[in-house]
C-alpha cells in the first residue's frame, strides 16, 4: 500500500514523498530507519482519491460574487465569535439571526441543524458544495482535528476576502471599458436604424450618385431594419455553439492556449493564475494540510488547463520524492525567480508563509498592471468610437457635399 509522508532529514530540510508499506506504522518505521523525522503519514491513494473526487465535483461551478461576499463575512464573524469562546451552535444561531440574505440564512440554518445533530462543521459543509468548496472544507476539517479551529477560520476568512478583493479589482477595472463599448454599439445602432434611413429618402429624392461607403452603410441599415431579428438569433446560436465547443476538452484547451498567447493579456492571466495557486497552497500548508492533498485541491482551483497540468506534474513529482519547484520550472508558466523562491521555501521548510508572500506580491503587482492597462484602454476605446461615428457621419454627408459642389459649379 502506498503512503504519502512529510518529514525532515538530518539537516532539517523538509522532505515529502511516498513509500510502500503494509500499514502506517510500518511506513513510519521504514522512514525513521532512513534518518527522517516523520511529521505526517497518510494513505496517498485513499486521501488523494477522495479529495480529487470532491474537488472534481466542484470544479467549473465556481462561487458567485454574492456568495463569496457572504462566505467572507461568515468566516470572519464566526472566527471572532469562536475566538471569544462562543459555542459553535450558538455562534451559528447568532449569524443566522443577523443574516440579511434569505438564501444565505438558509445555508446557515442547514449548517446549524447538522451540527446540532452531531456532525462536525466540515461534515455539515459537505451538504452545500455549491457554497463551500473542497479548499474551505479541508481547512475547516484540519482546524477541527488539529485544535486550531479559530485560527483556521481566520485563515479561511483572509483567503476569501483576498479572493473577493481580486475579483472586485478585475470587475471594477472592466466596468468603464465595457460601458464605453455598450455606448459605442448603442450610438452606431441608433445611427444605422433611425438616422441613416432619413438620409436614404433624401438621397433618392435628389437622385445623386452615392459613394461606395454610403451604399454599404445604406445596405447595412436596410438589412438591419428588415431582418433585425437575425442579430439576437445569431447571437444565441453562436453562444450555444461556443458553449458546446468550450465544454469539450479540445475547445477548453484551445481557448486557454489562446488566452495565454495574447500579447498583453496573456502575462496578466499567467500572473493571476500563479497568485491564485500560490495563495491556496500557502493557506493549506499553513493549515497543516499535507502537501500532496494541498496540490490536489490547488489543481482543481486552477481555471486554465495549462496550470491544471502544471500542478498535476508537481503532484507526480512530489509523489515520486521530487520537488515541487522543479515541476513548476517546466514550461514558461512560472518565472525562474519564483521557482527559485519556492525552492528556497522547500529547503527551509517555510513553504506556507513564502507562498503567501509570493501571492501578496503578485496580487499587488497585478492590480497596478490592471489599472495601467485600463487607463490606456479607455482612450483607445474613445478614439475608436470617434472614428466609427465620424466614418458614418462622413459617409452620410459626402453625397450632400458632392451635390453642393455640383450646384456651385453649375452656377458659375
Amino acid at each position: 500500500m502506498k503512503f504519502s509522508y512529510q518529514a525532515f532529514d538530518a539537516a532539517g530540510k523538509a522532505v515529502t514523498g511516498s513509500t510502500e508499506a503494509n500499514d502506517a506504522n510500518d511506513a513510519m518505521d521504514a522512514l525513521r530507519r532512513q534518518g527522517l523525522y516523520v511529521t505526517t503519514v497518510q494513505a496517498a491513494s485513499e486521501v488523494g482519491a477522495a479529495l480529487d473526487k470532491a474537488a472534481a465535483a466542484a470544479r467549473g461551478r465556481g462561487i458567485s460574487g454574492r456568495q463569496l461576499k457572504n462566505l467572507a463575512m461568515f468566516t470572519r464573524q464566526l472566527s471572532v465569535l469562536m475566538t471569544s469562546g462562543t459555542p459553535l451552535v450558538q455562534a451559528l444561531g447568532s449569524l443566522e439571526r443577523q443574516a440579511a440574505d434569505k438564501a444565505w440564512r438558509t445555508v446557515i440554518v442547514t449548517l446549524r441543524t447538522k451540527v446540532e445533530e452531531g456532525a462536525t462543521l466540515a461534515q455539515a459543509m459537505e451538504s452545500r458544495p455549491d457554497v463551500f468548496d473542497p479548499v474551505c472544507r479541508s481547512l475547516i476539517s484540519a482546524g477541527e482535528s488539529g485544535g486550531s479551529f479559530d485560527s483556521m477560520l481566520d485563515r479561511l476568512a483572509t483567503l476569501t476576502r483576498r479572493q473577493m478583493h481580486v475579483r472586485n479589482a478585475v470587475a471594477g477595472a472592466l466596468i468603464y471599458p465595457m460601458l464605453l463599448v455598450v455606448v459605442a454599439v448603442g450610438v452606431l445602432a441608433v445611427m444605422l436604424l433611425f438616422v441613416l434611413p432619413r438620409f436614404a429618402g433624401l438621397f433618392q429624392t435628389l437622385d445623386v450618385a452615392l459613394p461606395p461607403t454610403t451604399k454599404m452603410l445604406m445596405a447595412l441599415s436596410a438589412f438591419l431594419r428588415s431582418y433585425w431579428w437575425t442579430v439576437p438569433l445569431g447571437g444565441l446560436v453562436a453562444g450555444f455553439l461556443g458553449q458546446a465547443w468550450l465544454a469539450t476538452a479540445a475547445g477548453r484547451r484551445a481557448l486557454d492556449t489562446a488566452c495565454l498567447r495574447l500579447p498583453v493579456i496573456g502575462p496578466i492571466i499567467k500572473s493571476f493564475s500563479v497568485a491564485r495557486i500560490a495563495r491556496v497552497l500557502g493557506v493549506l500548508l499553513n493549515g497543516k494540510v499535507p502537501l500532496l492533498d494541498a496540490l490536489v485541491l490547488a489543481r482543481h482551483t486552477a481555471r486554465n488547463v495549462h496550470f491544471v497540468d502544471l500542478v498535476a506534474r508537481a503532484e507526480d513529482a512530489v509523489t515520486k520524492g521530487g520537488s515541487m519547484s522543479a515541476a513548476f520550472a517546466t514550461g514558461n508558466l512560472v518565472t525562474p525567480s519564483l521557482c527559485e523562491a519556492i525552492k528556497s521555501g522547500e529547503q527551509s521548510g517555510q513553504m506556507g508563509p513564502l507562498l503567501l508572500s509570493i501571492a501578496d506580491f503578485l496580487d499587488e503587482d497585478n492590480e497596478v498592471v490592471l489599472k495601467s492597462l485600463t487607463s490606456i484602454l479607455e482612450p483607445v476605446i474613445l478614439i475608436v468610437l470617434g472614428l466609427l461615428v465620424g466614418f458614418v457621419a462622413l459617409s452620410m454627408f459626402m453625397p450632400l457635399f458632392d451635390l453642393t459642389s455640383m450646384t456651385q459649379g453649375g452656377g458659375h
